[in-house]
Order: C-alpha cells, then sequence, then structure tokens
C-alpha cells in the first residue's frame, strides 16, 4: 500500500477573520517573536500582498521588506497590516 503525503500550506485556511486571528494567537502563544512576522506574512500572501500593501498605506515593496525574516517591522506597521486584515493586537493577563 503506498501513501500519498502532500504539501500543506497554511494560507489555504486562512479565509476569515477568525481564522486569522486563530493563527495569530495560536503563533503568539508560542512565545517565539519572530514568528508573528512570519505568520503576518502568511496571512499577507493568503489575502494578497498588493492589496494589503494598499490598504494599509505602504508599499508592497515595504510591505514584503517589512516582513521579511530579519526585519525590525514598527508596530505602527503591525497594527496597520492587522487593521486590513479585519482582527487587532490584545493583551491579556498571563
Amino acid at each position: 500500500m503506498t501513501v500519498e503525503i502532500s504539501d500543506w500550506d497554511v494560507t489555504e485556511c486562512l479565509d476569515s477573520p477568525e481564522a486569522i486571528a486563530g493563527y495569530l494567537d495560536a503563533v503568539l502563544e508560542s512565545g517565539d517573536p519572530g514568528m508573528l512576522q512570519v505568520a503576518l506574512a502568511d496571512v499577507a500572501k493568503a489575502r494578497g500582498m498588493t492589496a494589503i500593501a494598499k490598504e494599509a498605506g505602504v508599499s508592497r515593496t515595504s510591505l514584503y521588506k517589512s516582513l521579511s525574516e530579519g526585519a525590525k517591522p514598527s508596530l505602527e506597521t503591525i497594527e496597520k497590516v492587522l487593521g486590513t486584515l479585519g482582527v487587532r493586537l490584545s493583551v491579556r493577563a498571563a
């Protein structure tokens, strides 16, 4: 018996603000701050990087740079991107 394994792409599941919020929340709970940047890039790609950049009021190139590995995006940029995705950051007691 042969088992076929296909690649799984998280971007295929990020089709609603609820799915996006759940994904980003799980990433934040991992405790790895760098993963938020990767997750934001996943979500932006799922929704269309060009559309997200336009809606957030930043250039597409700037958005790619902000979400690339090793970049240090400002909180303002993160909030703009999250806002265009229909989600926001919140804080709760640990």
